[in-house]
């Protein structure tokens, strides 16, 4: 994640802000220029003028989600035929809001799903919607328990992520957390992993990587329904922390792949952070972890180099989550086969970084 500041006053201020708490400005998200941008009322209901010094004078409004519910703070120009912003366009299920619970649920996922649309535009993998690409295009539902009778299971099908709002509850998260003997379980997380099932779709299968991909992480033809009941059953291999992520990882080469990715993923987005934070590492001790400067993973090819940063800013993070009593942020051990995995990932998306943008291909 880059750092965002006031294009009025200069006050520092981050992704998710609607409002400069320094001069009290309007703060919205520009897709196009990934960005945070102040902006001040236009003469016309509803527009907002830019205070962007490259953009200053040009009109826009807020994503219709913005105005009436306060759940996203994304912007549109002015005179787009759309009400909703282009991560709002995504949805096609959103929670019922007949209680206020739901609300803060659903603006809670919503924070979750923006933070993976901006990591995906770093990777030049901005989806297209199922509107406009209804067989290759990314959709998201969000759905809860009772309704019906069903009961919503996480997950990806086709393009389409569906997600149970339940998980955005910390305390149902975690009691799930507990039940399934997992190291981590967040919400930006769910969005990660079943983003990889999309992307895997679209960027791996029927494509020249797939024979890679299956020395890696095995033959993803291997029936899935059965392999799902054999770890539940007999859970994960005694030595799956040499091969594999997660537990879950080793339960089928589509979950190795989707768990990679996700992993990818929070590698990407805390290193973008250290970096326009400019963070460095000096330790007393030389043998200790050091960092002079982040690499950027989108900005090199070396993947050997952005594994060494994340191993120095893993260990920093760690102790400081130690420091104040908080279990490690980043609870997991990356054995070599999992770095050769996520550096199969990276060629792919560097592949992709090179090449036209998804949505055009």
């Amino acid at each position: 994640m880059k750092t965002f500041h006031c294009d009025k006053c200069s006050q520092q201020v981050f992704f998710e802000n609607t409002l400069c708490f320094n001069c009290n400005s309007t703060l919205g998200y520009q897709p196009e220029t990934r960005s945070i941008n102040a902006f001040e009322p236009a003469d016309t209901p509803g527009q907002w003028r830019s205070l962007h010094r490259n953009d200053a004078g040009n009109l826009y409004k807020q994503c219709g989600n913005y105005v009436e519910y306060n759940v996203c703070n994304w912007m549109l120009p002015a005179d787009d035929p759309h009400d909703l912003c282009a991560a709002c366009q995504l949805n096609v299920v959103i929670p019922a809001l007949t209680s206020e619970k739901n609300r803060v649920l659903w603006s809670r996922l919503e924070t979750a799903k923006r933070r993976l649309l901006f990591s995906l535009a770093t990777l030049n993998l901005t989806p297209a919607s199922k509107e406009t690409e209804p067989e290759t295009g990314l959709a998201f539902s969000f759905m809860e328990d009772g309704v019906s009778d069903q009961c919503v299971m996480t997950g990806h099908d086709n393009g389409l992520i569906t997600l149970n709002i339940a998980e955005a509850d910390p305390a149902e998260r975690e009691r799930t957390r507990e039940q399934m003997h997992e190291r981590y379980r967040t919400l930006l997380g769910h969005f990660r992993h079943e983003s990889g099932h999309y992307y895997f779709d679209r960027l791996v299968a029927d494509s020249e990587w797939i024979d890679e991909y299956r020395a890696l992480f095995g033959d993803e033809r291997a029936d899935y329904g059965e392999a799902l009941k054999r770890h539940y059953a007999e859970g994960a291999p005694a030595d799956w922390e040499s091969r594999f992520v997660s537990t879950y990882a080793s339960s089928h080469p589509w979950e190795d792949w989707a768990e990679t990715w996700a992993h990818y993923l929070h590698m990407l987005d805390t290193l973008e952070t250290a970096n326009a934070c400019g963070l460095s590492l000096h330790p007393i001790k030389s043998a200790e972890p050091a960092l002079d400067h982040v690499t950027l993973p989108q900005k090199t090819d070396a993947f050997d180099s952005i594994a060494s940063d994340w191993f120095a800013l893993s260990y920093a993070l760690n102790s400081l989550s130690r420091s104040i009593g908080m279990p490690d942020a980043y609870p997991f051990t990356l054995s070599t086969p999992v770095l050769e995995k996520l550096g199969f990932v990276h060629r792919v998306v560097r592949a992709q970084i090179k090449a036209p943008p998804l949505t055009a291909a």
